[in-house]
């Protein structure tokens, strides 16, 4: 079985060179975040993935997870290395110092997270979720339900899920039945959810579940939702856990990946009803829902680049190791290692350069995050938001799309032995398939990009995207680097995108079903336009570190990255334009008795 390394070097670059570290170490309160301090936090991190987290992957996938006596027992060694893990201040390290974090910036905590998404996927969702309730309740909770949950979850003693799903309410959460009455001092709920990752579990002292149910008088529809706390022990006069609430796992799904962490069906009230206490107003569950749903899916996309980098090392490491074949050219009569043949070399660059740009992507959005809560100017907050909103779906989707096709990639190159499960290699792929649902669906992603981010802006915020796009095609033409050969790939993508984005924001108004049809494909089109001018980006501050007598060679290795991107996966831009703009014509004359 491989072990993980987590990629310092890339991680480095991405920081300082694309998502402007310096720029997050310049924003009130963000001071202490100096390049060195990161530094030893990356690697005391790789350390901890590499030695503690790594390890209990396969035998965590292996093992699974059992629901015993109303009780989920999580795998060997998963207990031990989440108390760890908060032990350690892992779980807290972007919070506010006032709830007993750290107070580091958004950035580089989302550095932090890959290293635990690639060592170990199953284990960091169980954080994820609870830093995503940790946002929420941030932005909504009142002071009596912050002095209860928000300190202890902070630290990570306790742990947090968020519940919207039902057996018939999946995304539509118009239709959810579970229900909430007014009881004294707080209300009682009645209902089931289902897909509850982490909903119950062995690692944390106490759960507490964001549950979305229906308002005791409230209308019909997402309008008639609030959004509860609901804990698996209510706490007692002293914040200890307390009584058992009325709530229990009744079952746990059987999934094709992602074994080690439990998605738990949970039955709220069966005595009587759960204890819950309100977030915000009423009525107004959807509107808070979104902070941690928003925050979850940064977090899902920061899923993507992780497995994607687990994927890329595995394979790239096997493909050093098999021999299989003579060389094309100049390995003489021996077999090679298969890293020799150039569909092997294809593959592997494509698994890496693409993580790369998914990377690329996230830490930029992560970084825009620290600007527009901090920056001292209104206007650069307004901007980084715009770009935030603009982002978030891009992401999501479009890192988890590219980290499916990198996990499938790394078994191709495994040949046969990637379809063995001992390799270790078919694990990458079933637990990333999950990521590309779960959050939204990146089909659901894609139309909140069009309808929502494009068409509703009227395409101003894809406008200064595409703008900041051309600003760098300038640069890379006017400068003598070596570089002009990305200017034409990367001028003929920001074409390609404005177009799109011109006819979405034309067509949506009058009839949106064509601009929905070509959603997916516009997503597309903005990850690898975006992927391939932050690499661009990358490659320039490379050459430009090289003038100043850098010697590095990794600098050489961006730079291929780049041009790699821009051979590959820049000219898809035009085809994706040419779909987009077809209007679904073939979808929209398909009746659904068709099929």
């Amino acid at each position: 079985m491989a072990d993980y390394r987590a990629p310092l070097d890339d991680m480095r670059f991405a920081l300082n060179e694309i998502a402007g570290l310096a720029a997050v170490n310049r924003l009130p309160g963000y001071a202490d975040a100096t390049p060195d301090l990161v530094d030893a936090i990356l690697d005391e991190a790789g350390k901890f993935g590499t030695e503690v987290l790594a390890p209990l992957n396969h035998t965590g996938d292996q093992e699974g997870c059992v629901l015993e006596n109303g009780v989920v027992r999580t795998p060997t060694g998963f207990p031990d290395a989440y108390q760890q893990f908060v032990e350690s201040g892992w779980n807290s390290i972007w919070a506010p110092e006032d709830w007993g974090g750290q107070g580091l910036p958004v950035l580089v905590a989302t550095a932090v997270s890959e290293i635990w998404h690639a060592a170990n996927l199953s284990f960091a969702l169980c954080p994820m979720l609870t830093q995503s309730a940790i946002e929420l309740l941030l932005s909504h909770g009142s002071d009596e339900i912050n002095a209860i949950y928000l300190e202890k979850l902070v630290t990570g003693q306790w742990a947090g899920t968020m519940n919207l799903t039902e057996p018939q309410a999946g995304s539509d959460l118009a239709r959810i039945r579970c229900k909430a009455e007014r009881a004294d001092g707080h209300y009682l709920l009645r209902g089931q959810k289902i897909f509850i990752s982490h909903g119950e579990h062995d690692m944390a002292e106490n759960i507490v579940h964001m549950v979305l149910a229906r308002s005791p008088d409230g209308p019909e529809g997402i309008k008639g939702l609030s959004l509860f706390v609901v804990p698996k022990f209510l706490p007692d006069a002293d914040g200890n856990p307390g009584t058992r609430n009325d709530l229990r796992c009744v079952s746990l799904e059987h999934k094709m990946g992602m074994h080690a962490s439990p998605t738990a069906v949970m039955s709220y009230g069966d005595d009587g009803g759960a204890q819950a206490f309100l977030i915000g107003e009423e009525n107004r569950g959807i509107e808070y829902m979104f902070i941690m749903m928003n925050a979850a899916r940064l977090a899902v996309g920061m899923e993507g680049v992780g497995i994607a980098e687990r994927a890329y090392q595995q394979a790239r490491d096997f493909a050093k190791d098999r021999v299989q074949s003579r060389a094309l050219t100049g390995g003489g009569a021996d077999p090679v290692t298969i890293i020799h043949h150039p569909d092997v070399r294809r593959m592997l660059l494509a698994m890496r350069v693409q993580t790369e740009a998914i990377r690329a992507i996230a830490y930029r959005v992560a970084g825009a995050v620290d600007i527009a809560r901090h920056h001292t100017d209104t206007a650069q907050r307004a901007r980084a938001q715009a770009f935030i909103d603009l982002m978030t779906p891009v992401a999501k989707a479009f890192s988890t799309d590219v980290a499916s096709e990198v996990a499938d990639l790394g078994i191709q190159v495994h040949g046969g032995m990637g379809y063995i499960e001992e390799t270790g290699a078919a694990q990458h792929a079933r637990d990333v398939r999950v990521t590309r649902i779960y959050e939204g669906t990146n089909g659901i992603q894609a139309n909140d990009l069009v309808g929502r981010k494009v068409a509703r802006d009227e395409g101003i915020a894809a406008g200064e995207l595409i703008k900041a796009m051309r600003e760098t095609v300038a640069d890379l033409a006017a400068d003598d680097n070596g570089l002009d050969d990305l200017v034409e790939p990367l001028t003929t993508a920001v074409r390609a995108l404005e177009t799109a984005t011109d006819w979405i924001v034309e067509t949506w108004p009058q009839d949106p079903a064509p601009a929905a049809a070509g959603a997916v494909h516009y997503l597309r089109l903005m990850g690898i336009a975006t992927g391939g001018w932050l690499l661009a980006q990358g490659a320039q501050r490379a050459a430009q570190r090289k003038d100043q007598g850098d010697t590095d060679p990794y600098l050489d290795h961006k730079v291929l990255s780049a041009r790699f991107f821009a051979e590959q996966y820049l000219p898809q831009a035009a085809a994706l334009r040419a779909t987009i703009l077809a209007g679904g014509g073939t979808i929209a004359t398909v009746s659904p008795d068709a099929f």
